[in-house]
């Protein structure tokens, strides 16, 4: 089983900044990959940021410039740091993680979700 704990949401002013965190933890040989998505009330859920293990980055069009996707392989975290933050950045964050299983297949995990509101 794996474990991703994300923590960091909370409520900001339009212009301010957040940093998201999630940790993985269980059964995992190694990191493929990690991102953050995200749903706002009504819509689908949209892919935000990611990152690879070996630091190869993408950003959705929405947040390029103002977040930035970090890893740290050893501590198995990754970072969003928002800056600038917009009204339209409001909306649930899921972690996601893509790792190699000690049993050899590569799964997909899912964080809880942690809350981010904007007031503008």
């Amino acid at each position: 089983q794996v474990q991703l704990v994300e923590s960091g949401g909370g409520l900001v002013q339009a212009g301010g900044s957040l940093r998201l965190s999630c940790a993985a933890s269980g059964s995992i040989s190694r990191i493929n990959a990690m991102g953050w998505y995200r749903q706002a009330p009504g819509k689908q859920r949209e892919s935000v940021a990611g990152i690879t293990n070996g630091g190869i980055t993408n950003y959705a069009d929405s947040v390029k410039g103002r977040f930035t996707i970090s890893l740290d392989n050893d501590k198995r975290t990754v970072y969003l740091q928002m800056n600038n933050l917009k009204a339209e950045d409001t909306g649930v964050y899921y972690c996601n993680v893509n790792a190699r299983m000690y049993i050899g297949s590569n799964n997909r995990y899912w964080g809880q979700g942690t809350q981010v509101t904007v007031s503008s």
